[in-house]
């Protein structure tokens, strides 16, 4: 094996980590002296010990003159772990090779610039666009202070996405619903309004009986938080969200109902009092909130109304579509309702990814800012 499929298993390592590392990125680590693997492991949850620190525990004894691939760039500072650039360093390995720099203003290089103080060899960059891939959130939030916004969508053919009466049961299959739960499961916060409640009287709860995904999870136990998006305070006290309040926020505006709010409230429901812009609530400002909350990847499961909005305020990071092969005609609901009026101003996708969902599609593609 050489260094580009090392680096693989230590990102593999790092995704073990997908459903339950966050706050904290995803982190994986392969320790390998003369091609023989020595050790690998990965950061399970905040407050842990680090990939590193957990791989060095299997080889302490043979790590001298080994080469570490970290998915990240090994941490100089102590929080709830000590420094594992350090713990690197005295395990006298020869040489680390890192995925990516970490955005984080903690660490930012200095990791780095500690190894190679130390003498050791350090190579960046190997499996780069992978390694921001599976910490996308993290690294924005690092960056920009926002989480991550993916919105997702489910239509037909026709890029429809309910009947006009409101009936959308179901569109796409079974395999495309079950490949839905890896990403809410991966999301910290779900986002709806309060017309996709009204109308569906959803959970949006992960549902581990579902998943493909074989990786280590909390479910049900440890569910995202849900952020339902309601202006006018008009979401029902039997929604079948508020079973589980401990993990709902309803955003809404300024200086509303504050009687509901308290009754909200008494049944364990956290209201956040969100600025208003024509009436809705200001989309930046929430996302910020959430940012502030160490939010790092956020899932819009939404009507066509606040999804384009995500798009058009141009919020949305990227698109996870499901497309089954379906017509639903003219008078059906549109997929996003999002104004533009000339072909010059047409929104463009990149690093657009399609595979099959039983026999529907799944449309992965980011938006070109």
């Amino acid at each position: 094996m050489n260094d580009f499929d090392w680096m693989q298993q230590a990102l593999k390592q790092a995704e073990k980590g997908i459903f339950t590392t966050a706050p904290n990125p995803r982190v994986g680590c392969v320790i390998v002296r003369d091609g023989i693997l020595l050790a690998q492991d990965y950061h399970r949850y905040q407050g842990q010990p680090h990939a590193e620190a957990l791989a060095l525990q299997q080889c302490l004894q043979q790590a001298e003159g080994a080469t570490a691939y970290v998915s990240l760039e090994p941490c100089s500072h102590t929080g709830s772990n000590p420094p594992c650039a350090d713990a690197l360093i005295e395990a006298q390995v020869a040489r680390v090779c890192v995925a990516n720099t970490d955005p984080n203003p903690l660490v930012s290089g200095e990791g780095i610039k500690r190894l190679q103080a130390a003498g050791i060899d350090v190579e960046i960059g190997l499996c780069e666009a992978e390694g921001e891939a599976l910490n996308c959130g993290f690294f924005k939030r690092m960056r920009t202070g926002l989480p991550w916004v993916r919105v997702k969508t489910a239509s037909s053919l026709d890029g429809r996405t309910a009947m006009a009466n409101g009936e959308s049961y179901w569109i796409t299959g079974e395999q495309a619903r079950a490949d839905v739960q890896y990403w809410r499961g991966r999301s910290q916060a779900i986002i709806t309004g309060i017309g996709t409640v009204l109308q569906d009287d959803c959970r949006l709860t992960v549902r581990p009986e579902q998943l493909k995904s074989i990786l280590p999870h909390d479910f049900p136990d440890k569910q995202p938080l849900r952020v339902i998006l309601d202006s006018q305070l008009n979401i029902p006290l039997n929604a079948a969200l508020l079973k589980q309040p401990d993990t709902v926020i309803v955003a809404t505006t300024t200086g509303v109902n504050g009687a509901k709010i308290r009754e909200l409230e008494a049944l364990g429901v956290k209201v956040l009092e969100i600025a208003s812009e024509n009436k809705r609530i200001h989309l930046p400002s929430l996302l910020t909130w959430l940012g502030q909350h160490e939010i790092n990847e956020v899932l819009v499961e939404s009507g066509a109304t606040l999804a384009g909005a995500f798009i058009e305020q141009g919020l949305a990071d990227e698109l996870l579509m499901y497309i089954a092969p379906v017509l639903m005609g003219s008078d059906a609901k549109p997929l996003f309702e999002i104004n533009i009026e000339q072909m010059a101003n047409r929104l463009h996708m990149e690093d657009c990814r399609m595979q099959t969902c039983g026999k529907d599609w799944r449309i992965l593609a980011r938006l070109k800012k």
